[in-house]
């Protein structure tokens, strides 16, 4: 009996071991989905995550972007960001590039709020 429960308690803490480990995973999981994006823009192209470049017709962008006034309003991964000064503040450091082609990411700046999001989402990766 008393090797039965050490097996039946053991078998019990594996279990709870595994749904803590999951729960966690996908705690974090959903915390970077629902983070905003607050952006630092550098002047150096080596301090960057990504570089940029800003083209002038919405359906050559890979993201249309509405700049938002509030970090609080700048939520997950779908083009609403959030310009902070200070790089240790960001989500994301880009830079701007002047040239398409040196460019990871095409993005166009949207007037509207509901327009902002991903054309092409092979490239959502870079704000995650």
């Amino acid at each position: 009996m008393e090797s039965f429960l050490c097996i039946f308690m053991e078998k019990c803490h594996i279990m709870f071991c595994k749904t803590s480990i999951t729960v966690f995973l996908i705690s974090v999981f959903c915390l970077n989905l629902v983070s905003g994006q607050k952006i630092f823009s550098c002047d150096n192209k080596y301090d960057a995550d990504f570089k940029i470049y800003v083209v002038e017709n919405k359906y050559d962008a890979d993201l249309l972007v509405f700049k938002v006034e509030n970090k609080y309003d700048a939520e997950g991964n779908k083009g609403l960001w959030f310009f902070v000064e200070n790089k240790y503040d960001a989500d994301k450091k880009i830079f701007f590039t002047d040239n398409k082609y040196d460019a990871d990411l095409l993005i166009f700046f949207t007037d509207n709020k509901y327009e902002a999001g991903w054309s092409i989402r092979t490239k959502m990766y870079l704000l995650f």
